[in-house]
């Protein structure tokens, strides 16, 4: 089997005239991606940086970010990914984290507290822009001796979502990759797929999904359209012009479909519809799947097991059908799943609730404990009951209130905060604050502890509603009563 190097490799080489990437309604050809990875090479040669470091890589979804991307795992470099839809100073404080010796990030990621963590840190950078890179002036060189960690072999280091705790950079080796595409198989080198359809990328680059739906049909040269982000409408021309066999949408973009009352005969082509990532509301799939007849395989994955594992398949689907409506499906590609008793640790039998457990092949032979609560019936289908940690999803990503609270006690005004998760039509759950001041300070309002947080926290996590409270409620163990708080935002007139 070939390495995830050399497919990228052949992958560059194609026939320069071959149609790519779709951006914005202007295609992109392999020439123009092979002209970026020549750029981004070369680049990385002349800053001293040397053959094995580390690279730091804030990808935006753009063509010249796959570029990138190709030319990265060309060289079999580690790549730390941080995410873009930050703030300046969030993308900074990571760069100066992960300590790579080199950055790679879209043009306008160079901010002045971007170029202040390179500098203070000798840290050299490459900027990419439209269809071409050019070293970011004044820091076309990493200071010798930086430290560069270099890691035993080549791998994409993913910032987790917070399924197993506290969100943190996760490797996925390049080997662990090419095992995944080996459920994906690539053809020979002299396949032509330039006639067949495109397929359309729209999750973050940098993370597990987008590298997973993005990686396949580059290696393949399968022709893409890509998004700079999830958008209905778009999706919605795409199907219509495309006619896909088989289609996928994030959860919380199903509402969004069933409000904007898609004509069926529009969605014709679809023999399946592939949900994951977060909760879809059982409502909103029993909707979906009576007005246009087409099956939802939900599935279940995380960065930390590499992938998803499990699925409800086609298969599946057709034999079982709404016998097991609302299930994840079966375990997939020799993954193991178990559900124990969360105090004693005992396993518990099919049709229990408890602590899901999961054996990825993808990542070893031991056991990782997650927090979804579950339940695995005699038929061996895993049905999710929630999160035993409280954390929010908000669309497909997972939220931990306490990342929001920590950093809401930096503001010096604030004396205690609680985040809760509120129910949201369009993105399942959305967070929520409830806020007591310190005695005696000037009490800032919604914008300033906005800004506050962006300069702390990603931009999935700024709460939609706020209140401000005398006192949090507490429990007689004083501590904050977090039922109650979730009260305080049932009344419907939510700011």
């Amino acid at each position: 089997m070939k390495t995830l190097q050399q497919l990228s490799a052949a992958a560059l080489a194609r026939d320069p005239a071959r149609q790519a990437v779709e951006f914005e309604g202007r295609w992109h050809d392999w020439g123009q991606m092979r002209h970026v990875a020549e750029r981004v090479r070369g680049l990385l040669e002349e800053s001293g940086a040397g053959s094995a470091a580390p690279v730091t890589f804030v990808p935006r979804n753009r063509p010249s970010a796959l570029s990138a991307l190709l030319a990265l795992m060309t060289q079999g470099r580690t790549i730390r990914m941080i995410y873009a839809f930050q703030s300046a100073a969030g993308i900074a404080r990571d760069i100066a984290r992960l300590e790579s010796p080199i950055v790679i990030a879209a043009e306008q990621e160079f901010s002045p507290e971007v170029r202040d963590a390179l500098r203070a840190n000798g840290i050299a950078g490459i900027a990419i822009k439209d269809m071409d890179a050019h070293a970011v002036s004044g820091f076309e060189r990493a200071r010798p001796g930086i430290s560069a960690g270099v890691a035993p072999e080549p791998r994409i280091e993913i910032l987790t979502s917070g399924t197993t705790g506290t969100p943190k950079q996760f490797p996925v080796s390049y080997a662990t990759i090419a095992t995944f595409l080996g459920g994906n198989p690539l053809p020979g080198d002299q396949s032509d797929l330039s006639q067949e359809p495109p397929t359309l990328l729209s999750f973050p680059l940098g993370n597990i999904s987008g590298i997973y739906s993005s990686v396949p049909p580059l290696l393949k040269g399968q022709r893409v359209v890509l998004l700079d982000r999830f958008s209905l409408d778009k999706w919605h021309e795409f199907v219509v012009r495309y006619r896909p066999a088989a289609s996928g949408i994030p959860p919380a973009a199903m509402h969004m479909l069933l409000e904007a009352n898609i004509p069926p005969e529009d969605l014709a082509s679809i023999k399946t519809m592939g949900i994951g990532a977060a909760p879809l509301d059982p409502s909103v799939h029993r909707a979906f799947e009576e007005r246009y007849k087409i099956p939802i395989l939900l599935s279940y994955g995380a960065t930390e097991f590499a992938g998803p594992v499990t699925a409800m398949t086609a298969e599946l689907h057709a034999r079982w059908g709404q016998e097991k409506f609302g299930s994840v499906g079966r375990p997939i590609g020799g993954a193991q799943l178990r559900v124990v008793d969360p105090e004693t640790n005992e396993i518990l039998p099919a049709g229990e609730e408890g602590m899901l457990e999961v054996v990825s092949p993808r990542i070893g032979p031991d056991w990782i404990r997650t927090s979804d609560i579950g339940m695995i019936d005699a038929d061996g289908f895993l049905f999710l009951r929630g999160r035993a940690d409280g954390a929010i999803m908000r669309g497909g990503f997972k939220i931990l209130p306490e990342t929001i609270e920590r950093a809401l006690l930096m503001h010096p005004s604030v004396a205690a905060a609680s985040v809760v998760g509120v129910p949201d039509k369009r993105l399942y759950e959305v967070p929520a604050v409830a806020i007591q001041f310190r005695k005696g300070v000037e009490q800032p309002g919604t914008a300033e502890l906005e800004s506050h947080l962006r300069r702390h926290v990603l931009a999935t996590h700024i709460p939609v509603h706020w209140r401000f409270v005398d006192t949090l409620p507490k429990t007689p163990s004083f501590k904050v009563d977090r039922p109650a708080v979730k009260r305080l935002f049932d009344t419907g007139d939510q700011g």
